[in-house]
């Protein structure tokens, strides 16, 4: 089995993100940075290379597979912010229906500029994904 590549490390988040080629996306990534400590309480930290998570959990597969991984994060990536709303979207539907401009993955929401939504239900969205990753997986280690 292969071991995951994308680990909590001690990177700096801050140089992470004055690393970023783009001004704008830049200034974007701050503001997340700040919403997502203001909304999780918790410490960023880097996981992998490329990723700022908040929290983290232990997950165990019934192949017997098993790690940890954050309880959300997000990265900005050259193409777009890519946030991770590890819950999944199932239960979001009314909040992305106000969102504003945004695609989704199967836990990925891309914004390409973050004028492009409404920050209060983004702010919502992630707190809500957050609580749901708290509360059901209470094996957390930080």
């Amino acid at each position: 089995m292969a071991d995951l590549k994308t680990r909590r490390n001690d990177g700096d988040v801050h140089a992470f993100l004055d690393s970023v080629e783009s001004k704008k996306r830049r200034e974007d990534a701050q503001a997340i940075l700040e919403l997502m400590q203001d909304v999780t309480g918790e410490k960023p930290q880097m996981w992998g290379t490329s990723i700022i998570g908040f929290g983290s959990y232990h997950y165990k597969y019934g192949s017997g597979r098993e790690g940890d991984w954050f309880l959300t994060g997000f990265s900005p990536r050259k193409q777009s912010l890519t946030l991770y709303i590890i819950a999944g979207f199932d239960a979001y539907d009314h909040l992305l229906e106000k969102l504003g401009k945004h695609t989704t993955g199967k836990s990925c929401l891309y914004i390409k500029k973050l004028e492009d939504v409404d920050l209060e239900i983004l702010k919502e969205l992630v707190r809500q994904s957050y609580a749901h990753m708290s509360q059901t997986n209470t094996e957390s280690y930080d």
